[in-house]
């Protein structure tokens, strides 16, 4: 089943291939890796296909797929591993988290690392809160940044099911940094999470004014400005 489905890929990629494309796409993302010039609208649609065409049966099989996949040369191929795992849901469990780690430390860009963090990774703390803590509570201090950022944004869409204790310890562990995509990653989340509990972020955000980077700062408040506003207005 493996080389069926990465015969699909090819040959669909291939299909509609676009030169200039896969140089603009290329240049985009800063990167030497090959481009097919496929966008996503058309990677959606093999990945549609690949998904009523194959039953995946068992975890095995799941982990085998996407790691082979994701070994193809081209960016496409990849970004459709990515896709495929956050489809078979069924499959994301602990047994997939090796796969998603290789991923993350081989892709070590955020076009890569950012599905994979939110659909991947944020799908796995869900589910296993206790487990995947003490495995985020390494990656938060790992050396690699994109392992970093992960365990941040891998709280980015939690909402109501936020563990806000958490966060806000990870935002405040990688407060120091100067790495660009760490402050964001922060600001971003914290952004997010406003849309559920403005105040307990503005709070936060206020409280640690001294610490947090203004990038941080002005990615967090973005949704705050109104409440802000209103805080000043009334004092």
């Amino acid at each position: 089943m493996k080389n069926k489905i990465t015969k699909i890929i090819v040959d669909k990629l291939k299909e509609n291939a676009n030169k200039v494309d896969a140089v603009q796409m290329q240049k985009y993302l800063k990167t030497s890796m090959p481009f097919y010039g496929v966008k996503s609208p058309i990677q959606n649609e093999i990945v549609s296909e690949i998904k009523s065409k194959f039953t995946i049966s068992n975890q095995e099989e799941y982990n085998a797929i996407i790691t082979q996949i994701w070994e193809m040369p081209h960016r496409e191929e990849k970004y459709i591993s990515i896709k495929l795992a956050r489809k078979w849901k069924k499959y994301i469990t602990l047994d997939a988290l090796k796969v998603y780690e290789k991923m993350i430390r081989e892709g070590e860009w955020w076009d890569f690392i950012d599905p994979i963090s939110q659909g991947l990774i944020g799908i796995l703390l869900m589910n296993s809160r206790s487990e995947m803590n003490l495995i985020l509570d390494k990656w938060i201090d790992d050396k690699n940044l994109w392992i970093r950022r992960t365990a941040i944004l891998a709280h980015l869409k939690h909402k109501e099911n936020m563990d806000q204790d958490k966060l806000f310890n990870y935002c405040l562990r990688r407060a120091h940094e100067k790495e660009f995509f760490i402050q964001k990653a922060i600001g971003w989340v914290l952004r997010e999470y406003s849309k559920t509990e403005p105040e307990i972020v503005f709070s936060f955000i206020e409280a640690n004014d001294s610490v947090l980077s203004n990038l941080s700062k002005r990615e967090g408040m973005k949704w705050l400005n109104p409440y802000r506003t209103c805080e000043t207005d009334h004092t």
